[in-house]
């Protein structure tokens, strides 16, 4: 018997014990994953198709192993604007067996493991007179890592506000003028400081380094912008 099922956007003609990647679903090796979305079904030139999906068909499948496909990466240029954008992304995968095809609202023979719930009544077991003594450690515990973490927090809540770059005085420059710069984008480098062409201008390779880290821009963009701007200052 075979299934054609729906997981992670992707449809999958599948038999028992049948090895296959799947985008990533959650749960450990070993464990059992219930996939509802059955398309169809059948054996030999009988099949039977679903109204999108089989009404009470399953298919369980066991989890063999988590991780990642091959990087993909995603290149943009544009001619004679000196502009260019990599981009690279890896899926989460997840390799399954399958176990079994139910149908009629058939029940599975296996059934994932109750991983949280045996840490929970492996913690109701432990003696109260152990809790008793434990109760002050993990107090003092608890106390030590806030006091421990209060510090940092607030230098991160300084690094957000903090502009990457002084404002100049004076009336700010409308950047959107420089190609590739648009509404949000020059609202953006506003707000981190940079308001003029003269100052775009005079972006140092460091500085280029900076924003390229902390904003959604490419050193090549901005490279780009600089030479567009050290244009616009001369006028």
């Amino acid at each position: 018997m075979f299934a054609v099922i729906k997981t992670g956007g992707k449809q999958y003609r599948v038999a028992a014990n049948d090895l296959l990647k799947i985008e990533k679903v959650e749960g450990q090796v070993g464990d059992i994953v219930e996939i509802g979305h059955v398309l169809a079904h059948g054996e030999g030139e009988n099949v039977t198709f679903g109204a999108p999906f089989v009404d009470g068909a399953l298919v369980t499948a066991e989890v063999v192993e988590q991780g990642k496909n091959r990087t993909v990466i995603a290149f943009k240029k544009r001619r004679r604007q000196n502009s260019r954008r990599k981009i690279g992304h890896r899926q989460l995968l997840t390799t399954v067996r399958i176990a079994e095809i139910l149908l009629g609202g058939a029940t599975p023979s296996k059934k994932a493991a109750a991983k949280p719930e045996a840490k929970a009544e492996a913690k109701a077991e432990v003696a109260p007179e152990a809790k008793a003594e434990a109760a002050p450690k993990e107090a003092k515990a608890k106390k030590e890592a806030k006091a421990e973490a209060a510090p940092k927090e607030e230098a991160k809540a300084e690094t957000a506000t903090a502009a990457l770059f002084k404002a100049p005085k004076g009336e700010p420059d409308d950047l959107t003028v420089i190609k590739g710069i648009g509404p949000v984008a020059a609202g953006q480098l506003n707000e981190q400081g940079i308001t003029t062409f003269a100052q775009i201008a005079k972006l140092t390779d460091k500085d280029v380094a900076k924003i390229d880290e902390h904003m959604p821009f490419s050193a090549d963009q901005i490279k780009d912008w600089r030479e567009q701007a050290k244009e616009l200052a001369k006028k």
